[in-house]
């Protein structure tokens, strides 16, 4: 059987707070908007721009509009060298070794866009690493399954041995609709305790505690599904 296991992009490789926030308050204040707080603009990563602003100014608000200008100010910010996407410690060393193995596929499920997601992979040299790249330009927002569901069918992999790795609630909850198990992160944008209540198997802190996830095969003859496997551990 295939073994897919599927990252998160924002708050989960990538470190891209400082970028989000400064695109969010570009964009609020071309609109003559208040920016929100940084805890209430980083609670709403991981969603399409759409959701994200739709939950930050209501369904009467600008959401096509601050979605535009939210995207010119990112692509602004990210030639800026006065902001950085750098990956999170020891996630380019755990990426580069779960490819190596026979056993594994890689996939990314993002709220990202897809021109988002071409730059990263291009910037770490990951062509042709993924099996399957899920955009936001792909389906519907997390916590909506069929990202999720629309990797498993590309890559060929059930939801018994799928793993989905991510920092947020919506994360969690796509990979638990459908069907597959949910990883969190704790140096992402949602609290632990928010992870495990979204129906994470488990959340570790370190990039070594995730790859100890993966440390032994993933195809034990007993082929018990990926999430009973991780949960004991």
């Amino acid at each position: 059987m295939v073994k897919l296991v599927v990252f998160d992009v924002d708050g989960t490789l990538v470190d891209s707070q400082h970028l989000i926030v400064e695109a969010q308050r570009r964009a609020f204040t071309e609109h003559g908007l208040v920016p929100p707080p940084r805890k209430e603009a980083l609670s709403v990563v991981g969603l399409s721009l759409p959701d994200a602003f739709r939950r930050l100014v209501g369904e009467a608000g600008p959401i096509e509009a601050l979605s535009m200008s939210y995207r010119r100010a990112f692509q602004a910010l990210r030639i800026d060298p006065d902001y950085e996407e750098p990956l999170f410690p020891g996630m380019a060393e755990l990426i580069a070794r779960l490819r190596t193995r026979a056993d594994v596929q890689l996939g990314i499920a993002t709220g990202k866009s897809r021109r988002g997601v071409d730059h990263l992979v291009a910037a770490h040299g990951w062509d042709g690493w993924f099996s399957t790249i899920q955009t936001a330009d792909d389906a519907p927002s997390k916590p909506d399954p069929t990202m999720l569901r629309q990797a498993m069918a590309e890559a060929g992999a059930e939801p018994a041995m799928t793993v989905m790795i991510g920092d947020t609630t919506f994360d969690m909850l796509m990979a638990r609709d459908a069907g597959a198990a949910a990883v969190g992160v704790a140096w992402g944008y949602h609290a632990p305790g928010a992870l495990f209540g979204a129906g994470a198997v488990t959340v570790v802190e370190t990039a070594d505690a995730l790859g100890d996830l993966f440390s032994g095969p993933l195809d034990e003859s007993d082929a018990a599904p990926v999430t009973e496997r991780l949960g004991a551990r």
